[in-house]
């Protein structure tokens, strides 16, 4: 089975910092992109973070440039979550989000996945 577990949530002070991982597991042919979302309580579900596998671009909700950075190891299919000068708007469960491609070389499939969330609460 093919999916995607989280890590790396967890209570934090205004300024500090939180690394999330998310990594996948099962048999994915490749992955196309990655990226994170978060939802806070009451408001919709917002793109945090996207990284494309071909070329390795990345891009940003303007809420957290400059302070979020997202990377992926290759080698381990796992995306990563730099959360720098944490805010208390900040707050919210983290969601990661891949689009993968399955199945043998005659039946691929393309499947969007996400993980199980990830508690992010910035307060002090």
């Amino acid at each position: 089975q093919v999916q995607l577990v989280e890590s790396g949530g967890g209570l934090v002070q205004p300024g500090g910092s939180l690394r999330l991982s998310c990594a996948t597991s099962g048999s994915i042919v490749s992955i196309r992109a990655m990226r994170w979302y978060r939802q806070a309580p009451g408001n919709q579900r917002e793109l945090v973070a996207t990284f494309i596998t071909n070329g390795g671009s990345t891009n940003y909700g303007d809420s957290v440039k400059g302070r979020f950075t997202i990377s992926r190891d290759n080698a381990k299919n796992t995306v990563y979550l730099q959360m720098n000068s944490l805010k208390p708007e900040d707050t919210a469960v983290y969601y990661c989000n891949a689009d993968v491609v399955v199945g043998s070389p005659i039946d691929l499939r393309y499947l969007e996945l996400w993980g199980q969330g990830t508690l992010v609460t910035v307060s002090s």
